[in-house]
């Protein structure tokens, strides 16, 4: 039995708001990289070039690298032989979202009450998801959401017999009707089975892969990779001004569902795609 004292977790969580906010992930900035690079569009390897000097600004002078700090969406993967002690959890959770947002400078962006809209000016309440697994470690993953990419979120409840093709349609159909709207080059976060909540969820969870990696399932990596080559054949391009990067990444999670349905949900992200991972 491993003990973790909650404040330990509010500290972590205080940093890791702070970190995504600042700093691109490895994987992201690989990618970027590697787009500037391919692109053939003049104005977008301009646009892609500015992405980076924006970044290393952001790095150097300790600012967010994006207005929007999003709002704090933390995954807990619990052992299930962890035992916290000190307090609540959640609220340890929320506290580290606040000392995050409020000591980092960083932008507050959630409102109280989703009618009423005020602001509850330290960035909480955060959106956590629980999981129990195997073992005594916590893992945290923290990936504070934009709402410019989320506000293109798509869910589509398919037929069975729309079969893999109308999967890959749905896709498209979510990307080309976001259109520049999800600040690209994106990433194409995807969930395929469960139900109407569980696939929007592996969506969500699909953004905090890392990009370039692929589905340990054959077919569904052979999608990823052709999703890719068709998204970034839609002429869409970076800034949404042309070109042929429109996506640095598409992930995919798939999880079993009913016979009767096919739901098919898509969570898009910018090109900063914040993700950070810490394990106690």
């Amino acid at each position: 039995m491993k003990t973790i004292n909650v404040d330990k977790v509010t500290e972590i969580i205080k940093e890791m708001c702070i970190s995504a906010n600042y700093f691109l992930s490895d994987d992201m900035n690989r990618k970027l990289k590697e787009a500037e690079l391919k692109e053939e569009s003049p104005l977008g390897r301009q646009i892609l070039s500015q992405l980076q000097e924006n970044l290393k600004i952001a790095g150097e002078d300790q600012i967010p690298i994006c207005q929007d700090t999003g709002m704090a969406v933390i995954f807990l993967e619990i052992g299930q032989e962890v035992h916290f002690e000190g307090g609540s959890l959640e609220e340890a959770i929320n506290e580290g979202v606040s000392q995050g947002y409020t000591k980092g400078y960083l932008r507050k962006s959630v409102v109280s009450d989703p009618l009423i809209r005020e602001n509850t000016r330290d960035n909480t309440p955060a959106v956590i998801h629980y999981s129990i697994v195997p073992g005594d470690q916590l893992k945290i993953t923290v990936a504070p959401k934009g709402f410019g990419s989320e506000n293109m979120s798509r869910i589509f409840m398919l037929k069975p017999a729309d079969g893999i093709e109308g999967v890959k349609e749905a896709i498209l159909t979510a990307v080309k009707e976001a259109g520049p709207n999800a600040c690209p080059p994106v990433v194409v976060g995807v969930g395929i089975g469960g139900t109407f909540e569980k696939a929007a969820l592996m969506a969500k969870q699909a953004l905090t892969r890392p990009a370039g990696s692929h589905s340990e399932i054959e077919y569904v990596r052979e999608m990823e990779k052709e999703l890719l080559r068709k998204i970034n054949g839609l002429g869409i391009g970076p800034g949404g001004l042309g070109g042929r990067i429109t996506a640095l990444a598409v992930n995919i999670n798939t999880y079993a569902t009913h016979i009767a349905g096919l739901p098919v949900a898509v969570n898009m992200c910018c090109h900063v795609n914040r993700h950070i991972v810490k394990v106690l």
